[in-house]
């Protein structure tokens, strides 16, 4: 890595860790507590750039690579995981997803308002009963003309209510083949499309959830991102980057919880001394700060093979699974370390603790990871 680039990856740490402590940190539990996503607060992010980071300049973005994009939903995630989730799956999914299969008429549609934050962006492949069997999805679009007719639902979209626009994947074919699914761009104003219930979640809380349900909704063709019977494919690729996204945040929680826990261990004295000097906490603070290092070691490898346009199938979900499950390791250090003040709300790491998880679960259970990378060793043997 160049000196030039190490300055950059500085600035870009300090400007998004400046803008989290000065416009998230003070409303992080008004917005959980509330189930708030603040929308003026993400239509700001995109006025810093935060919201297109890995868009091309001439889309209006900030064209920058993934290790700028990891450190910056490193720094979110560190004071607020909801919002950096939020932050990921606007720019990760949907606008990525147009930026990466969208014609040039649809990229100047859309992608400069996404990347600014004058659209919020949400993406929906996941299903009632079909989460990770995306193959068995019962959203169905029938051709009628140059239109198609859209009938179903998805759920746990992010930014299912708020967002401006969604791209939506759903079967123009049969049922398991992987060339029966298209992925189409859907205006919030379209007829036939409307948000759902909103979820009430463990963690997360300030990033909305909810479902999108689609009743005769008519789609032009032209709304079609690339061919028909490509969306699946699509997916699956926007996913390799999006599992980077999500090692990224939850790198960000891991360290928020670390560092808290630092800071609590040196002030809170017990039989007369600071408990850090405790071996009992001494290793845990040890084991959290090896598993950071790991998890920040592996993501960083991904975004580097992003960037060179390396295919980086198997490190994505290596990079997703670790990264997530030693946030939530971690995370639940924290609260032992913090003891009974851990589980009180007045006290950082119980939202930690809640956020974590669903790192763990969204963009491919740990579960999906691990059969991903055992497929990926195992081809060809």
């Amino acid at each position: 890595m160049s000196v030039e680039t190490v300055n950059n990856l500085q600035l870009i740490k300090e400007s998004a860790r400046d803008f989290a402590e000065t416009y998230i940190r003070p409303h992080v539990m008004e917005w959980d507590e509330a189930q708030e996503f603040p929308v003026d607060l993400f239509q700001q992010m995109g006025q810093y750039g935060f919201l297109g980071v890995l868009v091309p300049e001439k889309y209006n973005g900030a064209g920058l690579g993934y290790q700028e994009y990891i450190t910056v939903l490193e720094e979110i995630g560190k004071v607020c995981g909801s919002i950096g989730l939020s932050v990921a799956a606007h720019n990760s999914l949907c606008t990525n997803h147009i930026l990466m299969f969208g014609n040039e008429e649809q990229k100047l549609k859309y992608v400069p308002k996404l990347a600014t934050g004058e659209f919020i962006g949400a993406w929906g492949l996941t299903e009632p009963n079909t989460g990770s069997d995306a193959g068995r999805m019962k959203t169905v679009a029938e051709k009628d003309g140059d239109y198609y007719v859209i009938n179903g639902a998805k759920n746990f979209i992010t930014h299912g209510k708020s967002g401006h626009v969604a791209v939506v994947v759903v079967r123009t074919g049969e049922p398991l083949d992987s060339h029966g699914m298209t992925a189409f761009i859907i205006d919030r104003d379209t007829p036939g499309f409307s948000a759902g219930k909103k979820e009430k979640k463990l963690g997360m809380r300030a990033s909305e959830t909810t479902e999108l349900i689609f009743n005769d909704c008519r789609v032009h063709k032209s709304q079609m991102l690339g061919n028909e019977g490509e969306g699946f494919i699509q997916s699956m690729k926007i996913l390799d980057g999006g599992r980077i996204s999500i090692a990224a945040l939850a790198l960000g929680i891991a360290k928020g919880a670390y560092e808290a826990s630092v800071q609590y261990s040196q002030e809170r004295q017990q039989f007369g001394k600071p408990i850090s000097s405790f071996q009992a906490i001494g290793f845990k603070l040890a084991d959290m700060a090896t598993k950071i290092q790991a998890a920040e070691l592996l993501t960083r490898k991904a975004g580097r093979m992003k960037d060179q346009g390396e295919r980086t199938t198997t490190i994505s979900s290596m990079a997703k699974y670790y990264a997530s499950e030693a946030s939530v390791d971690i995370a639940n250090e924290a609260v032992q370390i913090f003891g009974g003040y851990g589980y009180i709300k007045d006290f950082p790491v119980e939202k930690y603790y809640r956020d974590a998880k669903l790192c763990t679960i969204g963009e491919g259970t740990s579960e999906i990871q691990k059969l991903v990378i055992s497929r990926e060793l195992l081809k060809g043997n």
